[in-house]
């Protein structure tokens, strides 16, 4: 009887110790194109400027580049994802890419994140996943700063893939980013 005491008690210590699960963000897209195509699009500045961003330095391989420019006239480190790099590359079935905050969340923008993108052929068409983890705890003096930037990223990873899903739509077309650029230009020019 003791033992068994012993035992429910170590139980429920350990079950009490144990961390939270991690918090992470993870998204599914299902694409009407075929795992070449969407490989090429995450790993060519071509690619990247079809549907994520206006410019991008891409060098797909491990350590290698993983530069997008959501303002290329912005001066460097506040482009959008300067200096990111690709962490593995496992060719057309999984990548993985460091990342920050956007300018906007300076609190939490000197830290990386991470996202993995796991790429699943179906026919002609593609599952893509995303999970993206690596957040800063709720607790603390940068918890507020770090749930804001788990939010936008909630956000701004649904606008990523939609943008990808109405790239490879039927008759789905690159993203024409003029009107954009000439938006960044502005805001970008000196005061």
């Amino acid at each position: 009887m003791l033992l068994r005491a012993a035992s429910v008690l170590f139980l429920l210590v350990c079950a009490t110790s144990t961390p939270a699960m991690e918090r992470a963000l993870e998204k599914e897209v299902l694409l009407d194109a075929t795992v070449d195509q969407v490989w090429q699009a995450w790993t060519t500045r071509e690619g990247i400027r079809s549907f994520f961003a206006p410019d991008a330095e891409i060098d797909a391989r491990v350590d290698g580049a993983f530069h997008i420019f959501i303002n290329p006239y912005a001066e460097p480190g506040m482009k959008g994802a300067d200096t990111m790099r690709f962490l593995a590359l496992q060719p057309k079935t999984m990548l993985s890419f460091d990342w920050n905050a956007p300018p906007s969340l300076p609190a939490t923008r000197s830290q990386r994140t991470f996202v993995v993108l796991r790429f699943e052929p179906r026919g002609n068409q593609t599952r893509l996943t995303l999970f993206h983890t690596g957040w800063g705890s709720s607790d603390g003096v940068d918890g507020k700063a770090w749930d804001a930037t788990y939010a936008y990223f909630d956000k701004a990873w649904g606008n990523v893939l939609a943008n990808l899903q109405k790239r490879f739509a039927p008759g789905g077309q690159p993203i024409d980013w003029t009107e954009w650029n000439e938006q960044m230009k502005r805001m970008s020019a000196p005061k």
